[in-house]
């Protein structure tokens, strides 16, 4: 159908339409604002259609007059469909401008009436769609959207692309979408003949986890476990149709399934992929069944599974596009994972225990075959349990420990429900673990694999019976570690689980490890934290659990560093002695750690990549997904301080795509990716991604990373050259951390940039007063790091007070002290601050010579953002010093610093609640802080500040 709309105003196009295709939506709209055209394409149910829509939505405004077809298979055979679709509305208003014989053939073409032909009237059908074409344009520009342009009719196809390849500077831009297969989609080469010769070709690619995460929360299919996201994601491969048809079956389940069990595909997504089951013999089919049921199938496999014709059969699958061929690979490949999943699903269930049977022999692997054997079978089986338990530790030792959760599950429902559950009742009397035991083990081995959800909602089932303190305990372990940073969520567990643990020191021990990470995350108190932590070592000692023992050795010593505390390098060493606890040495909160945070702190960069990177790789061995996640992040920071900033974004977007697809760290990655951003990658993506770590902190109630996160925004907003805002952020940081007893500087290493923004906003009394307070502690703890950094602020404050010469002298100090100490990006930016002083010497070269070292060094850390910064300074030439005048903040004097910030955010003309929002705090305590400036400065209200303002702006 022909549509033709007058716009006033531009169509926007709603964001949840392109969920997942924010990059080639932009990449598409890019080109179309350009003016020139556009071929999505991709397989089915990627998504073209939405895009399209979404695109000729956002860019109609600029179009008088749209024209749309969207052809069908059915409708494919019908000559001139879709021209009429395109041309039908439209045709009156131009038709009179067209020669007789071209009017003509194209009437009778669009409306049936005589019998036009491309071999009849071939020349005059091709003129007359370019005149129709060229005419509309001449009114305005022309926007053509087509969908599956693989159904288009062949007629139309032609007399379009004739047309598209003669439009030349006419205003007439072509949006369409064709179905192409396969991962390359070269089919749209012959597509590209229907469109003007600078189309672009766009792919739609499969979605992300996360993306598709993000897709059915959209949609409504929430509350499901990030476990049953992955398996919709793997059926769907990463398609968002079959993803969201999958979500749908889910939420329309009774039941969902357990671990283990294949998703239900529903009766749409059936017949969509199994029609040419149909085709297949049914020894064929039940070949292809076994084939399903397999973890890696190949036709050796096949014919140890009792399939005597395995390769005749594939070979009759592979023909009707049921398996992908490839003569590299050896194991057998369906064309796509829905194939599988259905051809599954839609088996009896005899059919498939059967399957599964003739494996549980036929696999090489004894964890295939013992998971294969529990498919086989119904009801529980002690043998099989044991079998399945006995796999599971093998799982485990292997590094896959989402395997061993989903196979210590299987192991608890083959369990009888009369055997011991007490692990210690088991071990006295010599006997089997009980079904409960064998989940609090899957729980553990899903928490070690990044599977929190799976791992709580195991445990809460256990909770619901157990009655053994030992087990009770240990579920509730299970439901605070699932919790991670949001311990404030349980906070009502603790009570239940002291009273569970009673005088036992083993479960005490426990218990206060965790409370002692409650007090640092929801408190904030360092010295509670510690305290807790050391008290939990003790009680883990008389109890003789080492593995406790040495994580609260560990906790201890991190807070102890953390704070500054002169006891921390005895605390690590006593967590470092002999015996040691292989899983507690590669834990993120393990000993191993707390070392490594203290090599960093104490500026021994090569000694603490060298640490982290062997933490990483054990990590990644065991399968311990939270620890690679904040391992990544640590070698991204370690990185980062080395100057290598170009490795430190790869690294911390590595850790930020773990953290959104596993949910853990989600907030601490995107710190770090900030971070790593505003060094060396995009400064508005900086911006975005500290707001997020906030808001996480802030959800969580985690003041510990609402900190780090505030410093991180504050130095983002600081390369942006928003000086004020990271005053702000940095102030607010400064608030929290001397709150939680944080004395350390080399802890989140912001001091130095609140120092130098106080110097831009004209602050340089606080700078130098921060300055100085901050080297104490540095002094006092050795950080040779930090006090060159706060040297290089100094040097600022001094050139603010007209101090040249000496800041000049300071800044070269400090630049060589730092390049020394191996923090190339520290180095670069007093590089930076000594070429801005010089450049302001009277008679000093004009251009880029004063900045030719600061831009090398830059250049060498990849600082793409400090790289620009110097190109702006040099550009603007010699410019004044930045020296301070003795009134400009006179106004302010007397304010506290909450007070004047408040007070400078109403000055910019923000309300309460976007006072509020921007400061971390709430909007009564803006009201109160509010009251308390006006009546130190003598004011009745906010329009009194404001004049203030005004005034000050005046002088």
């Amino acid at each position: 159908m022909t549509v033709r709309r007058d716009f006033k105003d531009p169509a926007r196009c709603r964001p949840d339409l392109v969920i997942g295709r924010e990059e080639p939506f932009a990449e598409a709209r890019e080109q179309l604002a350009r003016g020139g055209s556009v071929l999505l394409h991709g397989p089915a149910g990627i998504g073209k259609s939405t895009v399209l829509r979404a695109l000729a939505a956002d860019n109609a405004g600029g179009a008088p007059t749209v024209l749309r077809c969207s052809a069908t298979e059915s409708e494919s055979h019908l000559p001139f469909l879709a021209l009429a679709d395109l041309f039908g509305l439209v045709l009156e208003r131009v038709c009179g401008a067209l020669p007789a014989a071209q009017r003509t053939a194209l009437e009778s073409a669009l409306t049936g009436r005589g019998e036009s032909t491309l071999q009849r009237d071939g020349l005059a059908l091709r003129l007359a769609v370019l005149s129709v074409l060229r005419a509309l344009a001449a009114k305005g520009p022309v926007l053509v959207v087509a969908d599956d342009l693989q159904w288009l009719d062949s007629a139309s196809a032609e007399l379009l692309g004739f047309a598209a390849r003669r439009l030349g500077d006419a205003p007439v831009q072509m949006l369409c979408a064709v179905r192409t297969e396969g991962t390359e989609g070269q089919e749209y080469d012959r597509h590209l003949r229907a469109c003007p010769p600078d189309t672009r070709v766009v792919r739609l690619g499969p979605f992300s986890r996360t993306q598709v995460s993000a897709l059915l929360d959209h949609r409504g299919y929430t509350g499901l476990s990030r476990s049953t996201v992955r398996d919709i994601h793997r059926t769907s491969d990463g398609n968002p149709l079959f993803a969201l048809e999958l979500g749908r079956a889910l939420a329309e389940s009774p039941a969902r399934p357990r671990p283990g069990e294949p998703l239900p595909v529903p009766t749409s997504l059936r017949a969509l992929v199994l029609s040419r089951l149909e085709m297949l013999s049914d020894d064929a089919r039940r070949t292809l069944l076994v084939a399903s049921a397999g973890a890696r199938p190949t036709p050796a496999l096949l014919h140890a599974a009792g399939r005597d014709h395995a390769e005749e059969e594939t070979a009759q699958a592979a023909a009707l596009g049921l398996l992908a061929t490839d003569p590299e690979e050896p194991a057998l490949r369906f064309a796509h994972p829905l194939i599988s999943a259905a051809l599954y699903a839609e088996a009896p269930a005899h059919e498939r225990r059967a399957a599964h049977a003739a494996l549980s022999t036929a696999a090489s692997d004894p964890i295939e075959r013992a998971r294969h054997l529990a498919l086989a079978t119904t009801g529980t089986d002690p043998e099989v349990a044991a079998r399945l338990a006995e796999a599971a530790a093998l799982a485990r030792d292997r590094g896959a420990p989402s395997v061993a959760a989903s196979l210590g599950l299987l192991a608890a429902r083959r369990t009888p429900a009369d055997t011991a559950d007490a692990a210690d009742t088991a071990d006295a009397a010599g006997g089997a673990p009980g079904p409960d035991e064998r989940r609090l083990q899957a729980a553990e081995d899903a928490i070690t694999a990044g599977e929190a959800d799976l791992a709580r909602d195991i445990a809460r089932e256990v909770l619901t019976r157990a009655t053994v303190p030992a087990e009770r305990v240990r579920a509730w372990m299970v439901v605070i570690e699932a919790a991670g940073q949001a311990l404030g969520e349980v906070d009502a567990v603790f009570p239940q689980v002291l009273a569970d643990a009673g005088d036992d020191p083993r479960l005490l021990a426990l218990v206060h490890y965790q409370l002692a990470w409650r007090e640092l995350v929801v408190d904030g108190d360092f010295g509670k934290a510690r305290r807790e932590a050391a008290h939990a070592a003790d009680l883990a000692a008389r109890g003789a659990d080492r593995r406790t023992e040495l994580m609260a050795l560990a906790f201890q010593s991190s807070t102890e560093t953390l704070m500054g505390h002169p006891a921390a390098p005895a605390t690590i060493k006593r967590a470092l002695r002999e015996p040691q606890d292989p899983f507690v040495a590669c834990h993120h909160n393990g000993a191993g750690m707390a070392r490594f945070r203290w090599l960093l702190m104490s500026d021994q960069l090569p000694e603490a990549r060298k640490s982290i990177t062997g933490l990483l790789r054990e990590a990644r061995r065991r399968g311990m997904v939270e620890s690679e996640v904040h391992f990544l992040r640590f070698l991204a920071d370690t990185e980062l301080r080395s100057g290598h900033c170009g490795r430190a974004l790869d690294l911390a977007r590595e850790s930020l795509r773990l953290a959104r697809d596993s949910g853990i760290g989600e907030g601490a990655s995107a710190m770090l990716a900030s971070l790593a951003e505003a060094s060396g990658g995009d400064v508005e993506r900086a911006l975005a991604l500290a707001r997020e770590a906030a808001d996480h902190a802030e959800v969580d109630g985690d003041q510990m990373y609402l900190s780090l996160a505030l410093a991180a925004f504050g130095y983002a907003q600081s390369v942006a050259g928003d000086a004020a805002g990271a005053v702000r952020s940095l102030r607010r940081a400064r608030e929290l951390e001397q709150g939680m007893g944080i004395t350390d500087p080399a802890r989140g290493r912001w001091h130095g940039d609140l120092a130098e923004a106080l110097v831009r906003i004209g602050e340089p009394g606080e700078a130098q007063e921060l300055i100085d307070l901050t080297r104490v502690h540095a002094l006092r703890l050795d950080r040779a790091g930090v006090l060159a950094v706060l040297d290089r602020a100094e040097a600022l404050v001094r050139a603010a007070r007209g101090e040249h010469e000496a800041a000049r002298k300071q800044l070269a100090s400090a630049q060589a002290r730092l390049g020394r100490l191996g923090y190339g990006l520290e180095e670069a930016r007093a590089a930076f601050a000594l070429a801005r002083l010089r450049a302001r010497r009277p008679g000093a070269a004009p251009g880029h010579a004063p900045y030719d070292e600061a831009a090398r060094l830059f250049r060498r850390c990849r600082a793409l953002p400090w790289l620009r910064q110097v190109d702006t300074a040099a550009a603007a030439g010699p410019v004044e010093p930045d020296t301070v005048s003795a009134d400009t903040s006179a106004a302010l004097d007397g304010l506290a610093s909450m007070e004047r910030q408040v007070a400078s955010l109403v000055m910019e003309g923000a309300t309460n609640r976007e006072i509020a929002a921007r400061l971390f705090i709430s909007v009564k305590t803006v009201e109160a802080t509010l009251t308390r400036v006006y009546r130190k400065l003598g004011i009745r209200s906010r329009v009194d500040i404001v004049r203030l303002a005004a005034g000050r702006r005046t002088r």
